[in-house]
């Protein structure tokens, strides 16, 4: 498989999944890196009106695990480890999510992300360590 087909299909997979239908963010990947975006509305706040914690963990970790994804041609990997840091409030506008793996061995991954709001601010940012599970990305949904 060639390197285009790998990050068209890792980007079929996640445009495939369910909870990408609430999200509806938009994926780009290229060698090590992987950018996310997606647009806020107030179905993403909390009680006191800002977005919720969850929807800065799901573009962080989604923006580090493509962008480790992108280096992994066979098999699906899983996070084992996540840090989320939130580092400004945000409750409308678009966020953008900016992954890219900064070390890999035999083993593992690190990949890192840093969240912008729609000024481009930091809102955000998060490491995390992946690795290969039994799973075949051939057979994991969306992923053709």
């Amino acid at each position: 498989m060639s390197q285009n087909t790998h990050f068209e299909s890792l980007v079929n997979m996640h445009n495939a999944v369910k909870i990408n239908e609430f999200y509806r963010p938009t994926l780009t990947v290229s060698e090590g890196a992987a950018e996310i975006e997606i647009t806020l509305s107030e179905k993403f706040h909390h009680a006191a009106g800002g977005v919720h914690g969850s929807v800065y963990f799901k573009m962080l970790d989604d923006a580090a695990w493509f962008a480790a994804n992108t280096l992994e041609t066979e098999f699906f990997l899983v996070t084992v480890s996540f840090t989320t840091y939130i580092t400004r409030p945000v409750s409308a506008g678009t966020m953008k999510a900016v992954g890219k793996v900064v070390n890999r061995n035999k083993a593992q991954f690190i990949a890192e992300a840093v969240v912008y709001d729609a000024q481009g601010r930091e809102i955000g940012r998060g490491n995390g360590v992946f690795v290969r599970s039994k799973a075949l990305l051939a057979d994991a949904q969306g992923y053709a």
